[in-house]
């Protein structure tokens, strides 16, 4: 009996194994289809772009240009909704004189496809080559920006090109890392499918970061933030702000819209 049972708690297990390698897509990207909001309802003027990325698909942006331009910000946003749910961040930027290209992923919003770890690359590269190409926006003036999953997409596009600067904000090492912390039970780091390795790719970045986190992060542990600070090759800068992983950013208020102000009046056009 006590055999049998040991069996198909094993079998068991295995097939838990199974559904989760089947599913790792879904359990990680949560995209929406429904621009529920534009640029325009806030008041702010905006292009809606049709982007073509390197293997041909069609992903959807904003353009939201500042009157009093200091600099362009390429927003890396995270893996759930589109980025009509970014508004309050769009917002803030604006405020700081930043001209905003935001992105949807493939299989996000309009954009064509469903979303992986490659294209999701080569979205953002489409997004630079537009700034970089078609509005003739030299690269130390653009400044990268990802929030959680988008950092890590952020930090990618951050390597490959020569921004004026990197911004990651509430990221993951990577999500074998991030994945074994939050299931120990599961062999992620065999299951894995994803990568999206931020640690591994931080510390060959030139340009000057700035790493955004807070303690009371309750998805991304906020030590995770501080090993990628850690891991940075200087220049570089740490911003501790407080509130929970989706709402951090308004709850720290003047602390975050400071730090970041700060933060571009030093590095941005150097």
């Amino acid at each position: 009996m006590v055999i049998h049972a040991g069996i198909v708690l094993v079998l068991f297990y295995l097939v838990i194994l199974l559904f989760v390698y089947l599913r790792q897509d879904r359990m990680l990207y949560f995209p929406a289809r429904d621009l529920w909001q534009v640029p325009s309802d806030r008041g702010i003027a905006y292009e809606d772009l049709s982007l073509t990325t390197r293997d041909g698909l069609r992903i959807s942006a904003w353009y939201l240009p500042a009157p009093h331009e200091r600099g362009v910000l390429l927003f890396c946003h995270g893996n759930a909704g589109n980025m009509a749910d970014r508004m309050d961040s769009l917002m803030i930027f604006h405020d700081l004189d930043l001209s905003v290209l935001i992105f949807d992923y493939r299989g996000y919003g309009k954009s064509g496809g469903k979303p992986s770890e490659s294209g999701t690359y080569r979205d953002a590269e489409a997004a630079w080559d537009y700034l970089t190409r078609v509005k003739q926006i030299p690269p130390h003036r653009i400044v990268i920006f990802g929030r959680s999953l988008g950092g890590a997409v952020a930090a990618e596009l951050a390597r490959e090109k020569n921004p004026a600067a990197l911004i990651i904000e509430s990221t993951f090492l990577s999500v074998p890392d991030l994945g074994a912390r939050l299931y120990p039970w599961l062999p992620v780091r065999l299951l894995s499918k994803f990568g999206y390795a931020t640690v591994g790719k931080i510390g060959l970045i030139s340009c000057p970061k700035l790493v955004i986190h807070s303690p009371d992060d309750e998805i991304i542990p906020f030590d995770q933030g501080r090993t990628l600070y850690e891991k940075s090759s200087p220049p570089k800068e740490f911003l501790m702000i407080r509130g929970g992983h989706n709402e951090g950013f308004l709850i720290s208020g003047s602390l975050y819209r400071n730090g970041l102000k700060a933060f571009l009046e030093k590095w941005l056009n150097r």
